[in-house]
């Protein structure tokens, strides 16, 4: 968005946010000053003529992405379980690690939808409007001075790393060093993008660098997904496979955090969800 973050009373459009990001953008529009948050116009929520919205931009696409965030956390939160039961009746490691593979698939999915989105974002005119049908459709784009864009983008790539992750645990042999290098940090590296995407959507909705405010939906689905990454980052750090013996808590910690971390993506999803059609 082609907005400058302090433009002066009277020039139209003015930006506003934690620096170095425009989150929020307030113009005069029927003789009144309008505020219009960025999350808000990159998902085309609220304040627009709906039939005039691109399709990446209407209800039923939103609530797409959520549908699919929602069904790849389900299929982490099934990995994770089967992970946690007693080995002598536990499914084998194989179809465990083919659960958590499908489960990545339509995160990743759900993430490049949401980042087609972001790159597409209509810009603001000086006079309020929204400048629309004007310029070539991107697949990727660039623009990461929009913390929307950078979120999303960060996911995304995160997504891809989670795909590696789970699809080498499928073919690799179960010997330490291999694991570590072809499972285990893929995965970190996909849950470092994943906390700073969190933390980028958080920032986005906040217009600051921390905010409370769990009686706002927007804020609700951003928290819950930080605390998502969070737990997500902290599995990933502890399921790291030493050349030695290690203690079984371990394990069980990083698969009952990878549950709890799926959990709170699949709120943040369903949360989604029901934002795209208020």
């Amino acid at each position: 968005m082609n907005v400058s973050p302090r433009e002066p009373d009277g020039g139209g459009v003015r930006g506003e946010g934690p620096w170095p990001f425009v989150t929020r953008y307030s113009f005069i529009q029927a003789g009144r000053r309008t505020v219009r948050g960025a999350r808000q116009h990159r998902k085309g929520l609220g304040g627009e003529d709906v039939n005039a919205l691109p399709f990446w931009q209407s209800a039923r696409y939103n609530w797409t992405t959520g549908a699919f965030f929602a069904v790849g956390s389900l299929l982490f939160m099934l990995g994770s379980l089967l992970s946690l039961i007693p080995t002598d009746v536990a499914p084998s490691t194989f179809a465990i690690n083919v659960v958590l593979f499908l489960g990545s698939v339509p995160f990743t999915i759900a993430g490049y939808l949401q980042h087609f989105q972001a790159a597409n974002t209509p810009a603001f005119r000086a006079d309020g409007t929204v400048a629309r049908g004007q310029e070539s459709i991107e697949l990727i784009g660039w623009n990461p001075r929009s913390p929307g864009w950078l979120s999303t983008f960060t996911q995304f790539i995160g997504t891809l790393a989670f795909n590696v992750s789970t699809f080498n645990a499928i073919i690799v042999s179960n010997r330490a060093f291999v694991q570590d290098l072809a499972v285990w940090t893929p995965d970190v590296i996909g849950s470092v993008l994943f906390l700073v995407s969190g933390y980028l959507a958080f920032l986005e909705s906040s217009h600051g660098y921390w905010s409370w405010k769990p009686k706002d939906l927007a804020w609700q689905i951003v928290f819950v997904n930080l605390l998502g990454c969070v737990a997500f980052m902290t599995s990933g750090i502890l399921a790291y496979v030493p050349t030695g013996p290690e203690a079984a808590w371990i394990i069980d910690a990083s698969n009952s955090h990878l549950l709890l971390g799926a959990l709170c993506f699949f709120i943040g999803a369903v949360l989604s969800m029901k934002e795209s059609r208020a």
